[in-house]
């Protein structure tokens, strides 16, 4: 099998949740990407072949990336093409996102089984387009006209390293201390600078009633490290991180989760945990607002706008939801009841099962 996801966490972590999936049932899994970014770290160190292309995302504007972007069109192309022929892969899936474009549309052109894995509540450009020719278009959330046919709700396929999880696990690997409750901020691998400076401000001052795990995410973490040893912050319960590579061990430990709302809301909901999400503002078609909506119409999670987020308002939804155990409690039941784990399992199923249909 090849799988083609690379860019973000978002992309990666669960493509190769379901490599490992596919692994577990005997297949041979190797990846295609850029060879840039999180991708260079992340699969070579799960035990996974990395064949690099020359891959770029869409740019509209004419500019020195318009041409590169031109550029990458022909050689990526030549290089899937080239990978393909040697990995004579029984079937082809795509992760998502710019990297699958090509190694998906080229194995399909080649006539070889290909899926393609949706991740978020609206179908993205280059899926909308691979959706056209992949065998598969696996699902993570319902939605509308997309249904039938080549259409199967998987749900999002979740790492063995979030399955196997505990609250106990994430407190020690986090160094935080039992009978406290823990506070988890995060705004994805790239960081939220509105959830960031909310966070620092809101919680940054004198000591906290609570532990806190901040991942501020590289680009602003020199930032909020500043801005918090101005303030004096409670350096014994305020733990601040650029990244984790244990991320949902801190989901696990954590009675509340302060994030944004792109597919990771699968993730909280796995673990049971209630949320207080803030959508990105500028997400296509807003589709963070609609996964929000699908945990908070559910008891799970409250929704604070982007526009209207401070730190005095963080800190007010913080504190009462702390304060308030039994509404704290019935929201993590309510989280529970929208979790699934299995999507790896299940994506994994359907793409061994077109690849033996392929070879018959």
């Amino acid at each position: 099998m090849v799988i083609a996801a690379g860019g973000t966490a978002g992309h990666l972590v669960p493509a190769l949740a379901l490599a490992d999936a596919l692994r577990d049932r005997g297949a041979e899994v190797s990846f295609i990407g850029t060879g840039r970014g999180l991708e260079a770290e992340l699969v070579p160190g799960a035990g996974y072949p990395l064949d690099r292309a020359d891959l770029r995302g869409l740019e509209r504007r004419p500019s020195l990336r318009f041409f590169l972007f031109l550029w990458s069109l022909l050689k990526g192309s030549a290089d899937c093409l080239a990978i393909l022929r040697r990995r004579r892969p029984h079937a082809v899936v795509g992760g998502g996102g710019y990297v699958s474009a090509a190694p998906v549309f080229w194995a399909a052109m080649v006539r070889r089984p290909t899926l393609i894995m949706e991740l978020d509540s609206h179908m993205g450009l280059a899926n909308r387009i691979l959706s056209r020719v992949a065998d598969r278009v696996a699902l993570s959330f319902p939605i509308t006209g997309r249904s039938g046919g080549r259409y199967i709700l998987t749900g999002r396929p979740m790492s063995p390293t979030l399955i196997d999880a505990s609250a106990a696990a994430g407190r020690r690997r986090f160094g935080l201390s039992e009978g406290r409750p823990v506070v988890l901020v995060t705004g994805g691998s790239l960081g939220a600078r509105s959830i960031n400076l909310a966070a620092a401000d809101a919680f940054g001052r004198g000591p906290l009633p609570f532990q806190l795990v901040h991942v501020s995410g590289r680009r602003d973490y020199e930032m909020v490290k500043n801005r918090l040893e101005e303030q004096g912050y409670d350096s014994a319960n305020y733990h601040l991180l650029d990244y984790t590579n244990d991320l949902p061990q801190a989901v696990a430990a954590a009675d509340l989760i302060v994030s944004r709302s792109g597919a990771s809301v699968l993730e909280i909901a796995a673990l049971g945990k209630p949320a207080l999400l803030v959508p990105y503002p500028h997400a296509t078609a807003d589709h963070q607002r609609k996964n929000a909506e699908w945990m908070a119409a559910a008891g799970a999670a409250r929704i604070i706008d982007d526009s209207t987020l401070n730190a005095e308002l963080l800190g007010k939804e913080v504190g009462a939801l702390l304060e308030d155990r039994e509404r704290l409690t019935a929201m993590a039941a309510a989280s529970a009841s929208l979790g699934d784990r299995n999507g790896a399992g299940r994506i994994a199923a359907e793409v061994l099962r077109i690849a033996r249909e392929n070879r018959k």
